[in-house]
């Protein structure tokens, strides 16, 4: 199984310290109580007004859910997914306020929240997680008939980690494979006053 390093400069929890996003996943079933579960966990996610501006179309391998979702993906993300991801979903959120007449500017930042909280409960199940911007928004909005005040965020997909890399492209392994994960040093995002360059 692939080991990944991550070099924090302080001490965060193990379960967001371990945590990546692989392509290849284990050839293992996810269950539609894995589903629920990580689904809950999502459901207790902060949000502005308490809005619970996300929607979610979920589908396990073997599933028509599963099979449209696919369809709905770029032609590079269904290439490492076809063989590895065990289950597939499309993220996606409500435009407006609960009138319908002023926008919700924080929908999105909302459905973060709900994927940070799915990610440390798949996390702590073992479960590993790779969100992708690559799908066909238009598509997916007609293929699951979401109204026009819905837009789509993201899609996901799932399996256990320890995927075997003969799963998923071959000019995708050399990242695949790489240890060292790396992030940009709080002095580049975080401001203790002025923002600086």
């Amino acid at each position: 199984m692939i080991q990944k390093q991550t070099p924090v400069h302080h001490d965060i929890h193990h379960l967001i310290e371990e945590r990546w996003s692989p392509r290849a996943f284990a050839d293992k079933p996810l269950t539609e109580d894995d589903m629920h579960l990580l689904l809950e966990a999502g459901r207790w996610a902060a949000s502005s007004n308490n809005l619970q501006p996300w929607r979610i179309v979920w589908g396990l391998r073997g599933t028509e859910t599963y099979d449209r979702i696919f369809g709905c993906l770029k032609e590079f993300n269904q290439n490492w997914n076809k063989e590895s991801a065990q289950a597939l979903w499309l993220t996606a959120y409500k435009t407006d306020m609960k009138d319908g007449e002023q926008e919700n500017f924080h929908a999105l930042h909302d459905v973060g929240l709900f994927m940070g909280n799915v990610s440390v409960q798949a996390q702590s199940m073992g479960i590993a997680l790779h969100q992708m911007a690559g799908i066909d928004f238009k598509k997916a909005k007609e293929e699951f008939q979401f109204p026009e005040n819905y837009h789509f965020a993201t899609a996901v997909s799932f399996g256990y980690y320890g995927g075997d890399l003969d799963s998923i492209p071959e000019d995708l392994h050399e990242a695949e494979k790489k240890s060292m994960r790396e992030r940009i040093p709080q002095s580049e995002f975080a401001f203790n006053g002025n923002f600086q360059k």
